[in-house]
């Protein structure tokens, strides 16, 4: 039973509809009527700009990372390790399930991935760091988040498949959805990034205007 009212909780803490309260409070605008129309991080960043793009990533990655370490309330939890990883994927899915549909906002939420993001931090760091290098690397070279987050959920899944070999079915499971997850929420952006008119987020503005000064010389 406690376990289910910890689910429960969760989804209302992933349910905090960050992006939304942001564009309201501190714009009179509701995010989901601009840009791709998700109440995201990504398309934050497209709307409203870096500065509040990264305040809502990072809330967001929280939200994941406190739900999926609600298991601590419960001691079992604490010297069981299998019994762990499932409960936290368990919690993990709920706080992402929380940021898709957001009972706090009508159900219309964003993609779930930096939440997502949060919940890998909260089971397995190591593997969230190898992660955060490819999504920077990727957002750098080309500046669209969307893809950043696509390939840093394929190497998600190539890292707990692969490289570091987990054993825990559930966990391998987890993986596996998690990277046909972010490819599937990301159809549109990849369709956009095919016909070659997917939105930049605005980063690396000043080394962009550099490369254009030189290249005017």
């Amino acid at each position: 039973m406690t376990e289910v009212l910890l689910i429960l909780l969760a989804y209302l803490i992933g349910s905090v509809p960050t992006a939304i309260w942001v564009s309201r409070y501190f714009f009179g605008i509701d995010i989901r009527e601009y840009g791709s129309g998700n109440a995201g991080a990504t398309n934050t960043f497209r709307v409203l700009g870096s500065r509040w793009g990264t305040f809502v990533m990072i809330a967001d990655v929280l939200k994941g990372l406190i739900a999926t370490s609600l298991y601590v309330i419960i001691p079992f939890y604490m010297h069981d390790e299998a019994a762990r990883t499932n409960l936290m994927v368990g919690l993990g899915l709920a706080a992402v399930a929380g940021h898709i549909f957001p009972i706090w906002a009508d159900f219309r939420g964003g993609k779930g991935v930096a939440t997502l993001f949060g919940m890998i931090i909260a089971i397995q760091p190591i593997v969230a760091v190898y992660c955060v290098g490819v999504f920077l690397v990727v957002l750098y070279l080309t500046r669209f988040v969307s893809l950043s987050s696509i390939l840093a959920g394929i190497a998600f899944a190539v890292l707990i498949l692969f490289i570091f070999k987990e054993k825990e079915h559930l966990y391998r499971a987890f993986a596996i959805a998690v990277a046909l997850l972010v490819i599937l929420t990301h159809q549109k952006n990849i369709s956009r990034i095919l016909r070659g008119n997917e939105s930049k987020v605005p980063i690396f503005k000043y080394r962009d205007r550099r490369r254009q000064r030189r290249n005017s010389i």
